[in-house]
């Protein structure tokens, strides 16, 4: 099994150039955001659950495989998913789950779009097109380096 700081190295290899980073910061997090978002307006019958379920079953699946990679950087990626999912359940209850859906699609395509454009500057393809398993590793890429900068040291 590779280790994080594997999948961190690689994924640092194909994101160097300063605006692709950039770019990164920002649409990362608002990708993952949307994520959230369309599953948290996948309908589920009020006596089996509440909205969010397949949204919050999803998070509990990527921070079982980060934990496995992780424990730091699993625990820092669930407090992201919590702030992500409260967001994301109150502009259910505001804006209904038609409106967040139509919201959350036009940012996906927004941000996929960016990191589109960060990775022409960068003159490389997204890592996630070599291993699917690399859409889990933005996320954490970005967090090690917030932890980092936070003054946590040492590998993730």
């Amino acid at each position: 099994m590779r280790t994080m700081q594997s999948w961190l190295d690689g994924y640092s290899d194909d994101h160097r150039n300063p605006t692709n980073q950039m770019l990164h910061w920002i649409c990362v997090p608002l990708i993952v955001w949307t994520v959230i978002a369309l599953l948290w307006t996948i309908p589920v019958p009020a006596a089996f659950a509440r909205p969010g379920t397949w949204s919050v079953a999803v998070m509990v699946l990527a921070f079982y495989w980060y934990w496995k990679h992780s424990h730091r950087l699993a625990v820092a990626l669930l407090v992201a998913f919590a702030v992500l999912g409260v967001l994301t359940n109150l502009l259910f209850v505001l804006l209904g789950a038609s409106s967040l859906r139509w919201l959350a699609l036009g940012v996906f395509v927004a941000a996929w779009i960016g990191q589109f454009i960060g990775h022409k500057f960068e003159g490389r393809r997204p890592s996630f097109l070599t291993d699917l398993s690399y859409l889990l590793i933005g996320p954490a890429w970005l967090m090690a380096k917030l932890l980092r900068k936070l003054g946590f040291k040492g590998t993730p």
